[in-house]
Formats: C-alpha cells, structure tokens, sequence
C-alpha cells in the first residue's frame, strides 16, 4: 500500500480542492496560507517541484505540459483515494467478514443508513 507523507498529504488536498490545477508557486501559496499564522513557514518552489514529481511517479498525480510553469491535478477524486485505501486494506485483512463487520459497527445510523441505500441500489443493478 502506497502511504503519503504529510507534505504529500498537504499537496494532494491542496489540488483535490483545485479542479484546475495548480503549478508549483500556486500550490506554495495555498499551503503556506493553509498554516497556522504561527506556524507559517515559505516552502521552496524545487522542494515542491521535488513532492509533486514523486506523486507522479507514484500514481496520484499528472503534470499538464500545455502551460509553463506546468499545471499539476490530481489523478483521481479524494473520495476515489479513499474507496481504494478501503479496498486495499480489506485485501490484506485476514479475515475480511470480521473486518467489515467491524467497520459496520464502529458506523454513525446515517452512516449505515447510507450504506443500506447504496447496497439496495447495487443489488438492483441502478
């Protein structure tokens, strides 16, 4: 299971909340204004440059050539990230049914609700 640091965390919500994209100053400044005021420190744009290159050998980003400084987006949504962490650990779990019904127990009453209301569709093939 590919894991991100908290760099890279910080560059991939940055651009799930950027549908077009960010080059690498733009994204220096939404993490820098993203900081507690306390907190704030400037990011080096080849620091970035460095982050955003290793996402994309990784998978989760793509870098559009078309503009310079070149635009990066994210490869898939963050809800699709997260549906495929999900499906990643529940491969590697020895026991899959007790896994789930963990999950499904630890759930809030709309959450499950949710979770009948996809299910029903699923099994309806809508």
């Amino acid at each position: 299971m590919i894991t991100l640091g908290v760099l890279e965390r910080s560059v991939m919500n940055a651009l799930w909340e950027s549908p077009d994209g960010l080059s690498a100053p733009e994204l220096g400044e939404r993490l820098v204004a993203a900081e507690a005021p306390a907190k704030r420190r400037e990011l080096a744009t080849t620091t970035l440059l460095t982050v955003l290159s290793r996402l994309e050998s990784k998978g989760f980003v793509s870098r559009s050539r078309a503009t310079r400084p070149h635009r990066y987006h994210a490869v898939n949504s963050r809800s699709e990230h997260t549906a495929e962490l999900m499906h990643e650990v529940l491969q590697l779990a020895p026991d899959r049914d007790d896994a789930l019904a963990r999950f499904v127990g630890g759930v809030s009453p709309t959450e499950a609700e949710t979770l009948r209301r996809l299910l029903a569709s699923r099994g309806t093939g809508n």
